[in-house]
């Protein structure tokens, strides 16, 4: 079967979740950069929404459909717990930070200052984002704070669409001075940020 490609901008925290899950699996991959509603990315996701996978015939989106793919069509180490409560565990925090996480943290602060017109952002926009991102803050600190994983006692999925977020959110004053209120959190980020699955699929930090 021909290698399996992920397409998309290697800015996108959801690319990088999908990146970090093929070195996790030690899975060769060629990353295809191209920007959502491209050609690519249309014929795949009807959305229009990065990334999208392609691995022979096989074609996905959605980085959580993504990474389970990955996860179980090849051969290497778990990317999610097999037994019957972990494995609901990580469907249930895989599900919160896609829900949740991302549109608080991602969608209504971190983009709307990457992609300010002009370079100014909306200071009423970002003021407005911020209690719901202290909210998943919160939440996110109590979660990790026993084992330092989201599941269990190792890296799984959740943690892959976690970080790249976390990341993200390190780089920007109000959610970095978040972030540094919440122990927990800011130690799960540094031990992660770490990994080399993490580390070296890492985009270039983007401009604030």
């Amino acid at each position: 079967m021909a290698a399996l490609q992920i397409l998309g901008m290697p800015l996108s925290n959801y690319v990088w979740s999908t990146r970090i899950g093929c070195v996790e699996k030690g899975v060769d991959y060629e990353l295809v950069n191209v920007r959502p509603h491209s050609p690519e990315i249309n014929a795949i996701n009807p959305l229009g929404k990065m990334p999208a996978m392609k691995h022979g015939e096989v074609q996905l989106c959605e980085s959580k459909a993504i990474l389970s793919y990955i996860d179980t069509a090849f051969e290497g180490p778990a990317l999610a717990p097999r037994d019957p409560l972990n494995a609901a565990k990580a469907e249930q925090w895989a599900s919160v930070i896609n829900t949740a996480t991302d549109p608080a943290i991602m969608r209504a602060y971190v983009v709307p200052i990457i992609f300010a017109p002009g370079g100014q952002p909306d200071r009423a926009k970002i003021e407005a984002a911020l209690p719901a991102l202290e909210k998943q803050m919160d939440i996110l600190d109590k979660a990790v704070a026993e084992t330092g994983y989201l599941v269990g006692k190792s890296f799984t999925i959740p943690d892959m669409l976690l970080v790249p977020i976390l990341a993200a959110a390190s780089r920007f004053p109000e959610s970095s001075a978040a972030l540094a209120k919440r122990p927990n959190l800011q130690k799960y980020l540094q031990t992660h940020i770490a990994r080399d699955s993490v580390r070296t699929t890492a985009p270039p930090p983007p401009k604030s």
